[in-house]
């Protein structure tokens, strides 16, 4: 990837065009306070933005460090080319109708590939780009208002979306903004490359994305991994979605799973947290900055109001947040400070005795901060308006938590954006106190805090290439090969799938394959009552009336494939003891990897959508973590005295599912177990699916 330091923080800027867009650049970086020379050029006019114009860019003084080209496309794509002879530091290209524009029209993807061939070893950003705006150097290479101000530390924002970055720039939070840039059309330099670029410099604390789509993986995991290197963080808001190449049509894991699950599932496996909102975003960036991730998702809170104090813990319920019961050194502090007259509980409402006496107020707050390995301790406190009332009263609590110090990090929260006063929220964070706001934001951003502060998985996600893929684990059978001739319509017969499930390890009822009715009723003789019998050439049995459990007899047998009419039929043991049913299922996804799911099986699939994402390779560690938080764990636990699934058997199966996509990592599309019967001893593949790639015939051995 090209040098960009002359780029991000030039000493000398060019300005080509004389449109609104161009003569805004000029003045928003007169605004913000670069002092270094900035040229523009247009060939017919004297002066651009009130400054002396030049007619070429060969006439100018020397080469620039960094270039805003607002001209139509035809002419951005000749403008990099001779900046990229004449030695210019980078540029940013603001046209619009490149790769972007394609389907609408003919050359967009053409003139992308001619400005990447122009600009050669010269970093570009864009096109259909907006620029960024540097506020640690006071650089504005934007075409629009914004509303950043120079700061000497601050978190950097990086967006895909031109106009949500603009909008960024406009908070009231507090948060010191130190670099926002967008990348448009990312046809060199992308996400993760700009963010790798600015992750260097000391000055910026921690990353916010907000993401359409992510482009390069292994470029992601590099930067995930160098952040947490440098002792950063990032998060992310993550929209869009990705194809996963029709495979809804044969399965349920590709509906289960969702579109865009596996770039949630990547993000989180790097170590990347995620929110809902721009609000959350801002809030996360606001912990990380002041207070850096925190050290686990235990909070306690204080408030002076009872009614603060219950919408904090109802709020908790939507959010991996955590208010820990007060231990007896938090008890007694809070005693000693409050009285006898004050109900002690987390969150707590501390009353209003306290209320203006600095001493007490530090008191309570400091036996609050006394918990066990507590991540945050909040004080609840929404501001008056300044222009209508005193705050005096509020600036006590203030003060009350600026003498405390400890290592549980503090934060102020207003229950509302309007009542934390910009001014109020620039003075906190100047203490070292994280101002937020909006209650649900504020949880949401605690738990992806908390997250960012746990280990991670440094393994890289299972792509193409299978080298180095798994982790150490004891060795699985080799799964062999498949044909793809074998396959209807991409899909493998469930008697082979089920062969070479069994070959990687995973349990699989005795069966047979018979190919008519009478063939089907003398099979049991060697399988044992009770039976399964399913019929073979439908996509989804259950629905079409394929599946016949507890026959007791060969007639029985008999008598329900004749009612099948299938093309052939499954005759397998019948499983009993089952305390829970479950999915297992990976599917290809062309953008992330390979998408593990473990959802709730059988019939309560779709009815519970009760599923957890991982991406390959997964450890059996992060397994059994994923079952503990399916809705149905408890069944899995052993609900109300039943007997409990074993999940160690049940993480067997999912890592010997994993061994063969391993094995068969450039052949297989997806595949799905549903259900897997969970015993009290075993973890058995009652029915499953493997769709293959359409890549031709290639293949090797038979798996059956």
């Amino acid at each position: 990837m090209p040098d960009m330091s002359r780029l991000l923080r030039p000493r000398s800027i060019a300005v080509i065009g004389g449109g609104a867009w161009c003569e805004n650049v000029i003045r928003e970086c007169r605004k913000l306070g670069f002092d270094g020379p900035v040229w523009p050029v247009h060939p017919a006019r004297a002066e651009v933005g009130g400054m002396p114009a030049f007619a070429r860019i060969e006439d100018l003084p020397e080469p620039p460090d960094a270039v805003y080209i607002g001209i139509n496309r035809a002419a951005t794509v000749e403008a990099v080319g001779v900046l990229s002879a004449i030695g210019a530091g980078g540029a940013i290209c603001f046209a619009s109708g490149f790769a972007e524009a394609q389907a609408e029209l003919a050359d967009g993807a053409d003139l992308q590939a001619a400005l990447l061939a122009a600009a050669g070893d010269m970093p570009v950003l864009g096109p259909n780009c907006y620029g960024f705006l540097n506020a640690l150097d006071r650089v504005a290479m934007w075409p629009d208002q914004h509303g950043m101000v120079p700061v000497a530390r601050g978190v950097a924002i990086l967006s895909q979306s031109s106009n949500v970055a603009l909008n960024l720039t406009m908070q009231r939070r507090g948060l010191p903004i130190g670099f926002l840039g967008t990348v448009g059309n990312q046809a060199q330099v992308d996400l993760s490359a700009l963010g790798m670029a600015l992750l260097e410099d000391p000055r910026i604390t921690a990353l916010g994305l907000y993401i359409e789509g992510i482009k390069d993986v292994r470029g992601f995991e590099a930067l995930a991994a160098r952040a947490r290197a440098l002792g950063k963080r990032i998060v992310a808001l993550k929209l869009g979605a990705s194809e996963q190449a029709g495979a809804a049509a044969v399965s349920h894991t590709a509906s289960l799973t969702g579109s865009d699950a596996g770039a949630r599932a990547f993000l989180r496996r790097i170590g990347v947290a995620q929110v809902s909102s721009l609000s959350a975003l801002l809030e996360v960036l606001k912990i990380l900055h002041v207070a850096g991730p925190l050290r686990s998702n235990r909070m306690v809170s204080a408030s002076c109001s009872g009614g603060e104090a219950s919408l904090m813990a109802d709020s908790a319920l939507g959010y991996d947040v955590e208010f820990p019961p007060l231990v007896a050194a938090q008890r007694e502090g809070l005693r000693d400070a409050l009285g006898p007259k004050v109900a002690l509980a987390n969150p707590l409402d501390y009353h209003t005795y306290i209320w203006g006496d600095v001493a007490a107020m530090r008191a309570c707050f400091t036996a609050m901060m006394r918990g066990d390995d507590l991540g945050l301790g909040v004080v609840v406190l929404d501001f008056p308006r300044g222009d209508r009332c005193s705050m005096a009263d509020w600036d006590l609590v203030i003060e009350a938590l600026a003498g405390l110090r400890g290592e549980v990090p503090l934060a102020v929260l207003s229950s509302l954006v309007e009542t934390l006063p910009e001014d109020v929220a620039e003075r906190l964070v100047a203490l070292g106190i994280v101002p937020l706001c909006d209650v649900p934001s504020a949880l949401e951003a605690v738990a992806a805090a908390a997250f960012l502060g746990r280990d991670i998985n440094p393994m890289p996600v299972l792509l193409e290439s299978a080298e180095g893929a798994l982790p150490p684990s004891p060795a699985a059978p080799p799964p062999g090969y498949f044909r793809t001739e074998e396959a209807q319509g991409g899909v493998l017969n469930e008697s082979v799938a089920k062969k070479a499930l069994a070959r990687a390890g995973v349990s699989v009822p005795g069966f047979e394959r018979a190919l008519t009715p009478v063939a089907a009723g003398e099979a049991t003789a060697r399988i044992g009552f009770p039976v399964v019998l399913k019929g073979e050439g439908f996509v989804h049995k259950s629905e079409a009336g394929a599946v016949r459990l507890n026959l007791a007899s060969a007639e029985e047998v008999r008598v329900a494939a004749e009612a099948m009419q299938a093309s052939g039929y499954l005759v397998e043991e019948m499983i009993a003891g089952a305390v829970a049913e479950l999915l297992v299922g990976v599917v290809r996804d062309p953008a992330h990897g390979f998408v593990l799911t473990l959802a709730a099986g059988g019939v309560w699939t779709e009815i519970l959508s009760d599923t957890q994402c991982l991406m390959l390779p997964v450890t059996a560690e992060e397994v059994r973590g994923a079952l503990g938080r399916l809705r149905i764990a408890p069944l899995l636990a052993g609900y109300r005295g039943a007997a409990a699934a074993d999940l160690e058997a049940i993480a067997g199966a999912v890592l010997a599912v994993q061994a063969l996509v391993v094995a068969q990592v450039d052949l297989v599309e997806e595949v799905e177990i549903n259900p897997l019967l969970c015993t009290p001893d075993r973890a058995v593949a009652a029915d499953a699916l493997i769709r293959l790639r359409d890549i031709g015939t290639e293949g090797g051995e038979d798996a059956a």
